[in-house]
């Protein structure tokens, strides 16, 4: 599958307000080298169509999903056990780390097979990420929107973010204490997307 050109240079959008901090790099991997990950990635990894704690209901994910690294992760009434990484998660794991300078033992990895699949608002504020975790998003494929809103503070206008092929969103500081975020259905969209959520586990 070939996605559209990226048209501009590299860049970086930072953002830092309302205990917020993000940044956001549109081509942290160029597009020959993000639809060869994104190729291998949709046809090596172990995706799973599995269910979550919601409202106290059970239902299923809105996408698929599978964990790789070293930590077992706790969601949503739901643990998942890991499996080992894979060498082009590792590769990718390796070039966020440098870029970083944070480090990283699992990932957990969304596999949004059309707009139809989502992710609603939440934050990742789970014990076992720690007080100020640091998360690294990798996007491979469809362009999809992610949106941010402040927890308390209904003034604070939704920051709106398109996450296209290649680039990458890193969500740090007091971020997950103030605000949640999400990727809301698209139903004109019709081609997959892979995202990719790095983070340490304690």
């Amino acid at each position: 599958m070939i996605f559209a050109p990226m048209l501009f240079p590299q860049e970086k959008i930072e953002v830092n307000e309302h205990g917020g901090e993000w940044d956001y790099l549109p081509h942290f991997l160029d597009e020959p080298e993000a639809e060869r990950l994104y190729r291998n990635l949709q046809t090596q990894l172990a995706w799973k169509e599995e269910s979550i704690r919601l409202f106290g209901k059970w239902i299923m994910q809105p996408r698929l999903t599978a964990l790789y690294g070293e930590k077992a992760y706790t969601y949503s009434g739901r643990e998942m056990q890991p499996l080992p990484f894979t060498t082009d998660l590792l590769y990718i794991k390796d070039k966020i780390e440098q870029y970083t300078g944070c480090r990283f033992n699992a990932v957990l990895c969304n596999l949004y097979r059309n707009g139809l699949d989502s992710m609603g608002w939440h934050s990742d504020d789970e014990k076992e990420l720690g007080n100020n975790p640091v998360i690294a998003s990798l996007s491979l494929g469809a362009e999809r929107k992610f949106r941010l809103k402040h927890k308390d503070n209904r003034d604070i206008p939704v920051h709106k973010i398109a996450l296209g092929n290649g680039s990458l969103l890193l969500m740090k500081g007091s971020t997950q204490h103030f605000w949640k975020h999400e990727i809301p259905k698209e139903p004109k969209v019709t081609a997959p997307r892979i995202n990719l959520t790095f983070r340490y586990i304690t």
